[in-house]
């Protein structure tokens, strides 16, 4: 497959070229040769390596807890209408039995592959977190942080996953965080209520991330930062939900000034009404009223989002001043780096995955190709 006289997004620029894809791979940048039995013509189009989502509950009215393959598989089509090659199905504060049931799912999907973006490995949110900061987790299933519940929890398939969402302040989270850091998955702050101190030295232990920052968290506040403030102060990476919903766009701009594009990943925590029309749905078992472009259960609380990547791109671009590529790499790039593959993905690469997104300039999707397929075409 040759892409031609398309916008190239690179990690630091943006220069018109062609690419040729051969055998799922970017087999070079602007090959000698113009002529291919199959080609596009990307004209007028940016082609940006395709969107990594890290956190994502749901889309098309299927949930990750469904536990199913199927579920899984409508996710991956649904979001790649959206941009998004690859992603961490993420599960929550349910009960041990149904975590499991769908960590077998998201197993299945990594290993045998999907119809549309690529599963990664899973990012379990919960259950050990804090529930003086539940969110919209459930507050029945909140469990202490344990070496052995997570053991039992994940079964067989500890290299299957990549995050998991914890509170450092509660008992036995500091050695499960060390625990998870020793097996190669990235403990990540979240859902907690603990003090700027405390939080310190949760990352000192060895958390290297935060999830959706500002939300589900101690403030920060100039007598005590809170867990904002370790974020802030420190070098771990974090995710924002750009969706004028959940930060304020002042609020993201100061965080990307502070923590700088390189350390921030552009998430949407969507649940199982993203792509779907405004009504009830339901997130760990809970009920969710879907009302202009927000997501909430009956006491008011957000309940994740109906965000999609390419919405996450535009609302960054339009609101802040950093060039379409440093906005791209918060898709893509810093993804990659957090699941461990960017030495397959989240460039626009020789040898690197075809995995790739072409959209005009409001950030429509026209073509998402993963693995060198294309699985969307506007």
């Amino acid at each position: 497959m040759l892409i031609k006289n398309c916008n190239i997004i690179f990690k630091d620029k943006i220069e018109c070229g062609n690419i040729l894809i051969e055998n799922g791979k970017i087999k070079s940048l602007n090959p000698d040769m113009i002529d291919h039995s199959e080609t596009i013509d990307g004209s007028n189009l940016y082609l940006s390596p395709g969107f990594i989502d890290v956190h994502i509950h749901g889309a098309g009215g299927c949930d990750t807890m469904d536990g199913t393959f199927e579920s899984i598989d409508k996710i991956s089509k649904v979001i790649s209408s959206h941009g998004t090659t690859s992603f961490l199905p993420t599960t929550m504060t349910c009960s041990i039995d149904d975590i499991k049931k769908s960590i077998e799912s998201i197993s299945y999907a990594k290993k045998n592959g999907t119809s549309g973006a690529n599963v990664l490995g899973a990012h379990l949110e919960g259950p050990f977190i804090s529930s003086h900061m539940i969110g919209a987790q459930n507050p029945l299933y909140v469990a202490e942080p344990s070496i052995n519940t997570f053991k039992h929890m994940i079964g067989d398939h500890i290299n299957d996953i990549v995050t998991v969402t914890l509170a450092p302040e509660v008992e036995g989270a500091k050695e499960l965080i060390k625990f998870l850091k020793e097996n190669n998955i990235n403990p990540s702050i979240g859902h907690s209520k603990a003090t700027y101190d405390e939080a310190i030295e949760g990352i000192n232990c060895g958390a290297c991330h935060s999830t959706h920052l500002f939300n589900a968290m101690t403030p920060l506040h100039h007598r005590e930062p809170g867990v904002v403030g370790a974020i802030l102060d420190s070098d771990i990476t974090t995710e924002t939900i750009s969706d004028g919903v959940h930060i304020n766009y002042g609020s993201l701009r100061i965080a990307y000034k502070t923590k700088t594009t390189d350390k921030v990943l552009l998430v949407t925590d969507a649940m199982m009404a993203c792509c779907m029309p405004d009504g009830k749905y339901s997130l760990g078992g809970q009920e969710v009223i879907v009302e202009n472009h927000a997501a909430r259960l009956n006491n008011g609380s957000l309940a994740g989002s109906v965000l999609t990547l390419d919405a996450a791109i535009r609302n960054v671009y339009r609101n802040s001043q950093y060039p379409l590529y440093e906005i791209v790499k918060m898709a893509t790039l810093n993804g990659a780096k957090l699941c461990n593959v960017d030495d397959t993905k989240g460039l626009i690469q020789e040898g690197y995955d075809a995995d790739l997104v072409l959209f005009d300039d409001n950030i429509n999707i026209k073509y998402t190709i993963v693995n060198g397929n294309i699985v969307y075409k506007a």
